[in-house]
C-alpha cells in the first residue's frame, strides 16, 4: 500500500477533533444565548395575547349582562306566588342565599315581610365577602337574558281578542329560528303599564303558579281576555319547569381545584355563575383567570332627579327593588390580574403613590376620589413583582331598570 493511500485513510487526529468539538460547542452556545432568551420571550408575549383575548372575551360577557339588569323582571308579585333562587349548593364558601329575594332565606326588604316572596332587585351586591378570594366583592344580576339558553334570549306579546281567544306575535323573517319561541319553552307572562304603581305584574293562575310553557295561542290562564290588551312574553328556559319567574347570575372570584399553572399563587377566576332552574345550584362559566380581587362602586340618584348624586359600595342589598330600579344609574367594576405567566425578568413598579397606600399596594376601586374601593398589597402574592398586574375597570350605565 503506498504512502498516499495510507494518508487518505487516516482520517482526523485527536486534536482536530477536540478542536473542532470546541468550536462547535462555543457555537452552540452562542446560538443557545440568543435563542433560549427570544423562545422565553415568545412564549411570555403569547401568553400575554392569550390573556388579553380572554379580557376582552370575558369582560365583554360582564358588560353586557350589567347593561341588562332587570330586563323581563316582574315589578309586581301577586299575593299568594312565591319562587325560590339559589341554595347553598357547596360550589360557592360565601352563602348565596344572602341575594335571594324570594326563598329560602331571602332577606326582609321595605315593608315585605321576611318569607315572602319579594320583587326581585335586578342588582345585588356584596361588599368584601368573607370567602371569596382575598375577601373580594360579589355582584348579582337578575334579568330574564342572562342565562346560557337559547330560549333566555327571546321575547314577544300575545294580544286578546275580540269574542275571546288570543294570538300570539310571531317575529317571522328570516331571524325567525333565533327570534321566536318554541312551542313548549318556558315562559312568564307580564301585564304592563297597569298605573305608576303597579306597572309590569307578573301573571299567574288561579292556583298562584308562574310557571307557562309557550304555545300559540297562548294558555288562556296566562293571556289577555279582553280585545287588543296586549302581555308581554319572556322567555326563560327550554325545557325546565322553572323556580323563579327570571334567571339570575352570580359574579365572584374564587380559586378552582384546577387553578392554570401560569396564574400568580394567591390569584383565582371570575366566575359567572348562573342559577339552574331545576335545583338552585349554579353552572359556573370562567370570565377572568389570574384575577386578585375585584371591587364594585355604585353611582346613585337618591333625589330620583335623573342625575348621581352619590356613590356607595355596599347599599345594594339593602334597598327594595323599586329603590333598585328608581336609583342606581351606574356600576363600576374594578378587576385586578395578571397578564401572560411569571417573567422572573420582569419588575412591577406600577404600585399607588396615593396618600395612605403602602409601598406594594395597588388601587383598585377609587379610594382616592370617590372614598371607595382598596388599596390591594401585592406583598400577600408570593413573587407579586414577576407578573404584569392591571387594574381593569368597567363603568356600566344598566339600560333595562325602567324599560
Amino acid at each position: 500500500m503506498s504512502r498516499a493511500t495510507i494518508r487518505k485513510q487516516a482520517g482526523f487526529s485527536l486534536i482536530e477533533l477536540i478542536i473542532t468539538m470546541t468550536v462547535f460547542v462555543i457555537a452552540m452556545a452562542v446560538v443557545s444565548s440568543i435563542f433560549v432568551p427570544m423562545l422565553t420571550q415568545f412564549k411570555q408575549q403569547s401568553r400575554i395575547a392569550e390573556s388579553q383575548v380572554e379580557r376582552l372575551v370575558g369582560l365583554d360577557i360582564l358588560r353586557r349582562d350589567i347593561e341588562q339588569a332587570g330586563y323581563g323582571l316582574p315589578w309586581v308579585i301577586p299575593a299568594g306566588v312565591a319562587y325560590w333562587e339559589t341554595i347553598a349548593d357547596g360550589a360557592t364558601v360565601w352563602d348565596e342565599r344572602d341575594y335571594n329575594d324570594g326563598p329560602p332565606n331571602n332577606p326582609a326588604r321595605g315593608t315585605d315581610p321576611a318569607g315572602a316572596s319579594n320583587p326581585p332587585g335586578a342588582v345585588r351586591n356584596g361588599n368584601d365577602v368573607a370567602g371569596t378570594l382575598n375577601a373580594s366583592d360579589v355582584l348579582v344580576i337578575k334579568a330574564t337574558n342572562i342565562a346560557i339558553n337559547e330560549a333566555a334570549t327571546k321575547w314577544t306579546y300575545v294580544m286578546g281578542l275580540a269574542g275571546g281567544g288570543n294570538a300570539v306575535n310571531v317575529w317571522g323573517g328570516p331571524l325567525s329560528a333565533l327570534e321566536d319561541l318554541n312551542n313548549g319553552d318556558r315562559v312568564i307572562a307580564l301585564i304592563p303599564l297597569r298605573g305608576e304603581a303597579n306597572q309590569r305584574i307578573l301573571v299567574a293562575d288561579s292556583a298562584g303558579d308562574f310557571r307557562v310553557q309557550f304555545s300559540n295561542p297562548f294558555p288562556n290562564d296566562f293571556a289577555p281576555s279582553t280585545e287588543r290588551d296586549a302581555f308581554l312574553v319572556y322567555g326563560v328556559d327550554p325545557d325546565t319547569d322553572l323556580r323563579m319567574p327570571f334567571n339570575r347570575a352570580d359574579y365572584y372570584v374564587e380559586v378552582p381545584g384546577d387553578m392554570p399553572p401560569r396564574c400568580a399563587q394567591g390569584t383565582g377566576v371570575l366566575y359567572k355563575g348562573v342559577v339552574n332552574q331545576a335545583d338552585g345550584t349554579k353552572t359556573q362559566i370562567r370570565l377572568l383567570e389570574c384575577v386578585a380581587d375585584m371591587q364594585l362602586i355604585f353611582g346613585l340618584d337618591t333625589d330620583e332627579d335623573g342625575t348621581i348624586d352619590t356613590y356607595s359600595e355596599d347599599v345594594l342589598n339593602t334597598l327594595t327593588a323599586a329603590e333598585v330600579r328608581e336609583q342606581l344609574k351606574e356600576v363600576r367594576v374594578y378587576i385586578l390580574a395578571h397578564e401572560g405567566q411569571r417573567d422572573p425578568g420582569y419588575n412591577f413598579s406600577g404600585f399607588s403613590t396615593d396618600a395612605g397606600a403602602c409601598s406594594t399596594c395597588v388601587e383598585v376601586g377609587d379610594v382616592d376620589t370617590l372614598g371607595f374601593g382598596r388599596y390591594f398589597d401585592l406583598a400577600i402574592i408570593p413573587d407579586y413583582q414577576d407578573y404584569r398586574w392591571k387594574v381593569y375597570t368597567l363603568v356600566v350605565k344598566p339600560a333595562n331598570l325602567r324599560e
